[in-house]
């Protein structure tokens, strides 16, 4: 039964990572960051990146490699998010 939970715990930490794929193909493709909260994906980026540091000292590894290929595609987000913001602002926006 553990290895089941891992199985199903990794899975969703995968599924966890693909949740922010279609955030930042939308900003890339229309290349504006309206409505995107910036703060709240930082805060996502902060959470993951303690996840990441838990699952280390931890020795899961399971949690640190799911947690940092989240935190790579919440990075994305928040960086296509404030380039695209600061697009918008300068009046630069497609």
């Amino acid at each position: 039964m553990k290895d089941v939970v891992a199985i199903i715990f990794g899975l969703g930490l995968i599924i966890n990572a693909l949740l922010f794929v279609p955030q930042a193909l939308t900003i890339w493709r229309s290349r504006s960051a309206r409505g995107v909260s910036i703060v709240t994906f930082c805060g996502f980026g902060a959470m993951q990146l303690i996840g990441v540091i838990h699952g280390y000292y931890q020795e899961d590894w399971s949690l640190a490699i799911g947690m940092a290929v989240s935190f790579v595609a919440c990075g994305s987000v928040t960086v296509l998010a404030i380039v695209f913001r600061d697009a918008a602002l300068d009046g630069r926006e497609a």
